[in-house]
């Protein structure tokens, strides 16, 4: 059974400059869905820097490019895809390709010595990234005690 979701996706033009307008969108889903002012904190940076790294590595200077951002959210949390490449994406299919990420794979956020991808790791309850024709960042974070309510559920069966 598929679950249900509210999706909400933006593009924007790969410039340090846009970011703002994500994360003030970021806060409003957040608030909305009822994470912390902590939570929607942790997720602002990660997000801020998966877009980042996005605007700074996907595109060559001076060729001007997007970032699509998109925003999943369900009862118990938040999912949010960041795509270097600036294609809309099946919110479902992106889903479904990522896989976890491998050290020995190079990766754009590993280029300014992962302290980007370290941080999104840190703030996020699950990261998976996906290298195809551009970087795709997904990221989950749980409402406070979800994630401690799966992994129960998961010892115990």
């Amino acid at each position: 059974m598929k679950e249900v979701c509210d999706y909400i996706e933006m593009k924007i033009p790969a410039k340090p400059e846009y970011v703002g307008v994500i994360r003030l969108t970021l806060s409003a889903i957040a608030s909305r869905m009822g994470f912390s002012f902590d939570e929607i904190e942790d997720l602002k940076i990660a997000t801020s820097e998966a877009i980042t790294n996005a605007v700074q590595h996907a595109y060559k200077t001076g060729k001007l490019g997007e970032v699509a951002v998109g925003f999943g959210s369900y009862g118990d949390r938040l999912e949010v895809i960041v795509a270097d490449s600036g294609k809309s994406f099946d919110f479902q299919s992106a889903r479904e390709k990522v896989g976890p990420y491998r050290g020995n794979e190079p990766v754009e956020f590993m280029r300014e010595g992962g302290l980007g991808l370290y941080l999104i790791e840190t703030l996020m309850d699950e990261v998976v990234i996906h290298q195809n024709e551009g970087v795709t960042v997904f990221m989950t974070k749980y409402l406070e005690g979800e994630q401690v309510e799966r992994n129960a559920e998961q010892i115990s069966t």
